[in-house]
């Protein structure tokens, strides 16, 4: 790549995701020397993000770039070694900046959490991405680089062999929540996601013509509404793409590194057996609404009354982001014996157990631009540390043998183990 590229340029920077990826930039790259710009549609508004998210920081450069227009967004991707893309639905706007980035020869993060987006372009881009040495990675923010790296950390830690992790989320505030705490984008994102579920059987069928083997014993997903010994409250199943991404990260290690893919189940838990009730109500009408073009206009239409309030345009305030915490705790089952196969069968049962936990705040949009932000820099600084001299994947398989938990580590989340019992 030419030198005179810009390190990082944060396309979509005058969103709500956009502008918070600005402020962590701004605010690690002197330390890092690193060069960077911003890019969209709209120069005063650019000029406006910079003004109040980067005021410190001198002669940053404004590249304007429009998705409808392909020049535009193949001059943009020129400028820069690696593209943080905060532009979403991915769905509808990541494609064209996944195409430009590797005819540019330019690696591209995003914090898309849409497994058909995902899946799609690892299917239709990977090899391409792999021939021009370019790294497409999505799900780098809060989806799902805590589950993902987290169970990466699990297994770098466990000194044995993993059979099956269990995890759970939960967030909390340290104060009364009196306003939204998810911006509209990612609503949105979830409106889309939920209505085109149906494509991953097929999508998958052809990412992964091959089925892995049974591996034993089997992981059982607990009931509809339990209690756990690792998450004090009441857990449900988790319906986000943590574990869609974790298992993409699995395969990939089973069929490069020859390491026994863990099986996994996420759930998160709540303080109450009526917090879980209503939430599951809420989930049942959002599913149904999602099924039909009339059910999603009136979501899109009306987010904070079909979200209990929990959504809106302009997003969640300062004040609630910078109380809002979150964990997820990591229960491993597993052997202390590796075997040489990853297909050979223990001849006892599991007999060794962990926990793991990580930690942070504001996972909506703090937690998520650390994440997303020392992505782009690992890639920069470690390239030679990751698979395949390039290709599509989930951010475990990328960076499992980089620095990138260290540098999250020192940078507001926490990777740690909290027990290890050999039995």
């Amino acid at each position: 790549m030419a030198e005179k590229r810009l390190d990082l340029v944060i396309f979509g920077a005058t969103g709500f995701t956009g502008k918070h990826a600005v402020k962590e930039v701004n605010r690690i790259a002197k330390e890092k020397s690193l060069s960077w710009g911003i890019a969209g549609r709209r120069k005063e508004a650019l000029e406006a993000v910079l003004k109040e998210y980067a005021s410190d920081s001198e002669n940053i450069p404004i590249i304007l770039a429009d998705l409808k227009d392909e020049d535009g967004i193949k001059k943009m991707v020129e400028q820069a070694k690696v593209i943080i893309n905060c532009c979403g639905p991915y769905r509808f706007y990541g494609e064209p900046i996944v195409k430009a980035c590797i005819a540019a020869g330019t690696h591209h993060v995003d914090v898309s959490g849409e497994p058909q987006y995902m899946e799609r372009m690892q299917l239709e881009y990977n090899k391409a991405a792999q021939e021009a040495g370019v790294y497409v990675i999505s799900a780098c923010g809060f989806d799902s680089i805590p589950c993902d790296l987290g169970i990466i950390f699990t297994q770098q830690k466990f000194n044995g062999e993993i059979n099956s992790i269990e995890s759970y989320l939960k967030g909390w505030s340290t104060s009364k929540i009196t306003g939204p705490q998810l911006h509209y984008g990612t609503w949105e994102s979830a409106i889309y996601g939920l209505a085109h579920a149906d494509e991953l059987r097929e999508l998958r069928s052809k990412l992964y013509p091959e089925r892995l083997p049974n591996f034993e014993p089997k992981l059982k997903t607990k009931g509809i509404i339990h209690r756990s010994s690792i998450s004090d409250g009441w857990s449900a199943v988790f319906p986000g793409s943590d574990r869609s991404v974790a298992l993409r990260s699995q395969r990939f290690l089973y069929e490069n590194y020859k390491q026994r893919p863990i099986q996994i189940q996420t759930y998160i838990t709540f303080k109450s057996l009526l917090s879980v009730l209503q939430v599951a109500f809420m989930g049942m009408i959002f599913s149904l609404l999602t099924k039909c073009s009339c059910g999603r206009k009136l979501l899109l239409k009306y987010p904070s009354f079909f979200s209990g309030g929990f959504v809106s345009h302009e997003g969640p305030s300062k004040e609630t982001m910078e109380n809002l915490h979150f964990s997820i705790t990591f229960k491993a089952i597993g052997w202390t014996e590796n075997l040489a196969e990853p297909t050979d069968k223990h001849a006892d049962p599991p007999n060794k157990e962990m926990i793991t936990k990580v930690t942070g705040k504001d996972p909506g949009y703090g937690a998520t631009c650390t994440c997303l932000v020392y992505s782009a820099i690992t890639i920069l600084k470690e390239a030679d540390k990751m698979p395949n001299n390039g290709g599509v994947f989930p951010p475990g398989a990328a960076f499992s043998k980089t620095s990138l938990i260290e540098e999250l580590n020192k940078n507001g989340l926490k990777f740690e183990v909290i027990s290890s019992i050999e039995k």
